[in-house]
């Protein structure tokens, strides 16, 4: 068993990816070829945009977009310490200050009354100017945009929603990566819109900030290859991953539906063993990029669960600031409820070609794990 099946979903798409790639390998524009506008144009229109700029990699998608903000040294940007490593990093890369907040116990996303506490914070020390959020969506479950939009508005904040994981999941209606004043997302295999390689891309309905998005991912291109108006970067994605990218696409919607029929699988037998489920708060749907549960004992846990023929994975055993970059600035403590979740969390398989044997294998191990 695999933890994400990566192959039964390529045979599942096999005919139309490889006549995908096929096509690319015969027209030979394998840099911002065809596919990759045409997939942009059918990103925007999913998410619900009217911008769609993809680039290489869901990091440089997130250092792209504060680029395009402006922020550098001096600055202060709010993250959630529990999350992947990209999410503070690119903070670093530009010259800012990532500062770090502490996670909602119930969806894991970064929580609004820490956030204002932090912010006020930065605000009373005065060392740094407070300019952005990088809101993640963990696991696949947007965070709070409500409670998020108003805290930004209120101490005149940018908002990027750091998509990376919650590509397909919604809150009230809205598709996530139509969040905050930019959204990223990364397109990196195991993410739940996949290519075969590194991708990413970001969303805005504003038209200046499209063009300048589009002139940083080219070296910071003006009006053709050898005007160069600004510093830039090189992260352009590549035209084959485009074309996978668009088969992908099409059962998209299906995945999901299968995504979220394995966490109610999950669920329905977890919490009745003792397990902390995963929270789905009314109005949200989560696209599942991970199924993860809390257990006292976990390692115990997930022995048993690996003995039985089930991988798991641990996300995230290390938050941002027990990071050996960051740890100095921090002391056990700080962030106590994603310290705790650090210690406690690890997930089951999830991806949208579980079988029904395969569900009845996992629930079962884990019955005989608690």
């Amino acid at each position: 068993m695999q933890f994400i099946d990566l192959q039964a979903q390529y045979q599942h798409l096999k005919a139309q990816i490889d006549r995908r790639i096929s096509q690319v390998l015969t027209q030979g524009h394998y840099i911002l070829g065809p596919e990759v506008s045409e997939l942009e144009s059918q990103l925007a229109d999913y998410v619900g945009v009217k911008h769609c700029i993809t680039c290489a990699n869901g990091t440089d998608a997130l250092q792209l977009a504060l680029m395009a903000m402006g922020i550098g040294p001096g600055d202060a940007v709010f993250c959630p310490t529990f999350t992947f490593f990209a999410s503070a990093e690119v903070i670093s890369l530009v010259g800012a200050t990532p500062v770090f907040v502490d996670v909602d116990p119930h969806t894991y996303n970064i929580c609004p009354q820490d956030l204002e506490r932090r912010i006020q914070q930065i605000q009373t020390q005065g060392k740094l100017s407070a300019k952005a959020i990088i809101a993640v969506d963990l696991f696949g479950l947007p965070a709070d945009y409500s409670s998020l939009s108003q805290i930004a508005k209120r101490h005149n904040l940018r908002l990027i929603e750091d998509g990376a994981q919650g590509f397909g999941g919604k809150l009230n209606g809205k598709v996530a990566c139509s969040f905050g004043d930019l959204a990223t997302t990364s397109f990196f295999p195991a993410k739940p819109l996949g290519c075969y390689g590194d991708g990413g891309a970001l969303f805005t309905n504003n038209n200046e900030t499209a063009e300048l998005l589009r002139s940083l991912r080219l070296h910071g291109k003006g009006q053709h290859k050898y005007d160069n108006v600004r510093i830039g970067l090189n992260s352009r994605l590549d035209t084959i991953q485009a074309a996978v990218l668009l088969e992908k696409l099409t059962v998209f919607p299906t995945e999901l539906e299968r995504r979220n029929q394995a966490a109610q699988a999950y669920s329905s037998v977890a919490a009745k063993l003792g397990f902390i489920t995963p929270h789905v708060p009314e109005g949200y749907y989560s696209s599942w990029a991970q199924y993860c549960l809390q257990a006292e004992e976990r390692d115990k846990v997930m022995h048993s669960l690996n003995q039985a023929g089930v991988p798991t994975m641990i996300y995230y055993q290390t938050c941002m600031h027990q990071q050996t970059v960051y740890k100095a600035q921090y002391q056990a403590g700080d962030f106590p409820i994603a310290e705790s979740l650090a210690q406690r969390i690890f997930s089951l398989p999830m991806h949208g070609y579980l079988t029904e044997q395969q569900l009845e294998q996992i629930t079962s191990a884990l019955q005989q794990s608690s």
